[in-house]
This record gives C-alpha cells, sequence and structure tokens, in this order.
C-alpha cells in the first residue's frame, strides 16, 4: 500500500471503522514507513487531547432554534436555479458582446495598396531563394567588400542591362 492511500484510510483505521482486509494492509505498511507510523502517532495525541477536554453539552433549546431558523430561511422556486446570479449574467453578456464585436472587425487594417506591395516584395525574395541558400558563403566573400554600393541613379533600363550580365543589342 502507498503512503498517500495509507493517508487516506488513517483517519478511518485509528477509529476502527476501517474493513478488516484495510487495517492489515495499514498495519503492514505501519511496520515499513516510519513517516505514515509518526503521522498516526500524531492522531492519537491530538485525539487524546480532545478526550481530555470536557464535553460541552448544547442547551436543551438548541436543536429546537436550529429548527427554527431554517424552517423561516425562504425556499428557493423550483426555477430558481434557472436565474442566474448578476455577475454570471453581467459576465456572459459582455463576453457575447465581445465575440460579436471581434468577429465585425475587419481582418487586415493595412489599406490594400500597402499589402498587396508588402506581399509583391516578398514574393520576389522568394524568387530568388536560390542565391540565399549560400547566404553565408556570398557574405563572407572578400570580393562584396569592394563593390560601389548603388545610389539607385541610373535609368531603369541601364540598371536591367548590367545585372543581366547580356546584352540586348540596344533593345
Amino acid at each position: 500500500m502507498k503512503c498517500e492511500n495509507v493517508a487516506n484510510e488513517l483517519i478511518l483505521y485509528l477509529d476502527n471503522r476501517s474493513k478488516l482486509a484495510d487495517r492489515q494492509e495499514i498495519e503492514q505498511h505501519l511496520a515499513v514507513c516510519a513517516a505514515c507510523r509518526a503521522r498516526a502517532e500524531e492522531f492519537r495525541k491530538v485525539w487524546m487531547t480532545l478526550d481530555d477536554l470536557p464535553v460541552v453539552e448544547p442547551s436543551f433549546g438548541f436543536d429546537a432554534r436550529v429548527r427554527q431558523r431554517i424552517a423561516a430561511e425562504p425556499q428557493r422556486k423550483w426555477f430558481g436555479w434557472f436565474v442566474p446570479q448578476p455577475r454570471l449574467a453581467f459576465s456572459a453578456a459582455l463576453l457575447i458582446a465581445l465575440c460579436v464585436w471581434l468577429a465585425k472587425m475587419p481582418a487586415n487594417r493595412i489599406g490594400t495598396g500597402v499589402s498587396s506591395t508588402l506581399q509583391q516584395e516578398d514574393f520576389s525574395a522568394i524568387q530568388n531563394l536560390g542565391v540565399l541558400e549560400n547566404y553565408d558563403v556570398v557574405t563572407k566573400m572578400d570580393a562584396l567588400s569592394q563593390l560601389v554600393p548603388d545610389t539607385g541613379d541610373q535609368p531603369s533600363g541601364t540598371d536591367q542591362d548590367t545585372r543581366g550580365g547580356r546584352d540586348n543589342g540596344g533593345v
């Protein structure tokens, strides 16, 4: 038997209310486990201390007064459990309103022109993926440090010719 099982059954064992088979298992465990045995001894000491205290008897009318107070409590109607608490109803209404508001919000607040431009730039970066596969090799080349950065002042036609590396015959 495990310690957690003994902890659950220890009160019944000490009060002599446990089954005979459970009692024997608990006794075997207490013979082996010092921690459970110490816990059982602590429970026994507490019960001995409680046994030494004088027994306080309730007054003669105590039972009658308790029964009177219980009878005076207002009875809930059969449909009372359907009526939710105000905080619960407010929370549910707030949650529904938030869900509706989020559902009605546009999915993309960025203008469509800016969004399509960003998507086009992402697509053009993906097109050059073959070059990006060897990015570490390309960035560590000494030849790249000698290149002059492009200022962007050249007309677009000559820029394509120099990048392509071929001559279109002036076309």
